[in-house]
This record gives structure tokens, sequence and C-alpha cells, in this order.
């Protein structure tokens, strides 16, 4: 019996489970880098090279990924699948921010919070 049968069996994985956990580990990745920007910059500031950056981190680490399980993890297989939902996942989170930031932030260089005075 392989791992990979009695998984299959208990219930608790389903056909697409995978996919759904490579885009919720990429999503939490993301989320936690746009966290570090702002911790290190002090400042909710909406910058684009921001974003391209954490997106590139992320290629790079779901791409690197992949190329194990396809060169050096044999016994794994290497999916295009998998990182599209890694690339979706961290879409995802930077589609968060954008909207969040446009929602709570004006676009002044105060970058305060929106009030009702406001």
């Amino acid at each position: 019996m392989h791992i990979s049968d009695s998984v299959g069996k208990s219930g608790f994985f389903f056909e697409g489970f995978d996919k759904m956990t490579h885009m919720g580990f990429f999503f939490v990745l993301s989320v936690l880098l746009f966290f570090g920007k702002i911790k290190y910059q002090h400042t909710y500031a909406f910058r684009t090279l921001t974003i391209f950056k954490i997106l590139l981190i992320n290629a790079i680490i779901g791409g690197g990924i992949e190329l194990l399980q396809w060169k050096v993890f044999t016994y794994r297989s290497a999916e295009w699948w998998d990182f599209g939902c890694d690339m979706l996942g961290a879409c995802m989170a930077v589609f968060s921010y954008v909207l969040l930031h446009k929602l709570n932030f004006d676009e002044t260089m105060t970058n305060k919070p929106l009030t009702k005075n406001n």
C-alpha cells in the first residue's frame, strides 16, 4: 500500500486538494511578504515595484519547487498546474492588497486611513 492510496481514501482529501493547497500557501506567503514590507518601510505606500518583486519571489520559489520535483525528487511529479496555482495564489494576495489599500487609504503622501470626515 502506498501513502497516496491511503490518502485518497481518507475522505478528508478530494480531487483538486493539492491545487487548493498550492494557492493557499502562496497566498499566505505573499501576504507575509507584504506585511514584512509594510513593517520594514513603516508605511502603507503603494508601489508597483514592490508588487513586481513579490510576484518574482513567488515565481522563483514556485518554479524552484517544481524543478526540484522534476529533477531531484523523481518520486514526486512536477506539474505546470501546480506552478499556475502558486502564481494564482500570489495574484490573489496582490489583488487583496491593492483593493484594501484603495479602499482604506487616501492617495496623498500622508497615507492616513480614511475616516468619515475625509
